[in-house]
């Protein structure tokens, strides 16, 4: 079965220019807006194991508060960290400070407009370089996010495993690029990817692509991309330090490499495979990609002079912990604690 480049691309778009998504980032279809490949950048590296939904919020909060590329790479690292906390991967936050800065000190503020030269720049890989330059730049990229994957592997029926099957998904893809408006075929494979060819149930009748779809009537649809088993994750066990003063909590700043690093978080031990041998006040069990975590909190009155508090920290009011920018594991572990203070 052969698909036709142009018919395949027009009958996408045309489903595009009805049914786009509105996002913040995006410039819809038909308008004479040209987009920004800051806003195209924020949000491309926002949405990197992240929902729409998740992201939205956070990307707004962000472009009103740094507009522009060098109004970012200006910004004090601790207030970006802070203002990214919750979103969670926390190397993209300073992967997202070490671009901007890139961008402003070696390219005058500008984007450059290749794959090639924005691969080049600090946290920006294969996906990334290839969905700015489509879709700021309309360069003829192939890009594949995991929408597109899904899309590609039924419509070629692509069976191969994961992450193998990525080669096979790009060669498949790469000839039915449109040489005008690759940004918006690459956001209209995207969509139908989050709204109709879902993971589960895909509604196959209303796809703008079906007719020579090789996947469509499948019992099997849902298994495709087909991805490799899943490896049990080790659980790791750790002890945060709650270190209270006059109506005030120590807060330490993480180490800049290694997880959460340079996020403000309660001080505590090293991460081990062995449960502590202390019981604590409250208790969180979080999920990280490679591991899950159980982290108990036990008080503490070591003052922060002490090295074991840790070298760089400040008194933060416990009233005000809502603005401290904690990352996600340790936001629940001090709502934890202070429901149960309550």
């Amino acid at each position: 079965m052969s698909v036709q480049t142009s018919d395949f691309a027009a009958r996408l778009l045309g489903w595009y220019d009805r049914a786009a998504r509105v996002l913040p980032w995006r410039v819809p279809p038909g308008s004479d807006a040209v987009p920004d490949p800051y806003r195209v950048w924020m949000a491309e590296i926002m949405l990197q194991q992240t929902t729409v939904a998740a992201v939205a919020a956070y990307f707004e909060r962000f472009t009103a508060r740094w507009p522009t590329v060098a109004d970012l790479a200006a910004a004090d690292d601790a207030d970006v960290m802070a203002a990214w906390a919750g979103l969670g991967y926390y190397a993209r936050a300073r992967n997202l400070l070490a671009c901007a800065r890139a961008v402003v000190g070696e390219h005058g503020g500008v984007f450059p407009d290749s794959e090639a030269g924005l691969r080049a720049l600090p946290g920006v890989g294969d996906y990334t370089a290839a969905a700015v330059a489509a879709i700021a730049f309309g360069r003829p990229a192939v890009v594949v996010d995991a929408n597109i994957e899904r899309v590609i592997a039924r419509h070629r029926l692509i069976e191969t495993p994961l992450p193998a099957a990525k080669r096979d998904i790009k060669r498949e893809l790469a000839p039915l690029v449109p040489g005008d408006r690759p940004g918006d075929f690459a956001q209209a494979l995207m969509d139908l990817g989050a709204t109709i060819c879902t993971p589960r149930s895909p509604a196959c009748g209303i796809c703008p692509v079906t007719a020579d779809c090789r996947a469509r009537g499948r019992a099997d649809i849902d298994r495709l991309p087909v991805k490799p088993p899943k490896k049990a994750k080790p659980w790791r066990h750790g002890v945060a330090w709650w270190i209270e003063r006059d109506g005030q909590v120590w807060l330490v700043k993480r180490p800049d490499k290694g997880m959460l690093g340079g996020m403000r978080a309660l001080p505590g031990g090293e991460w081990s495979d062995a449960p502590p041998g202390e019981s604590g006040l409250v208790s969180v069990d979080h999920g990280f990609t490679h591991f899950d975590l159980t982290l108990v909190l036990v008080r503490r009155q070591v003052p922060p002079e002490s090295r074991d508090a840790a070298a760089e920290g400040l008194w933060w009011p416990i009233a005000e912990l809502d603005a401290a920018g904690l990352p996600t594991l340790y936001r629940k572990l001090t709502d934890k604690m202070l429901e149960r203070d309550a």
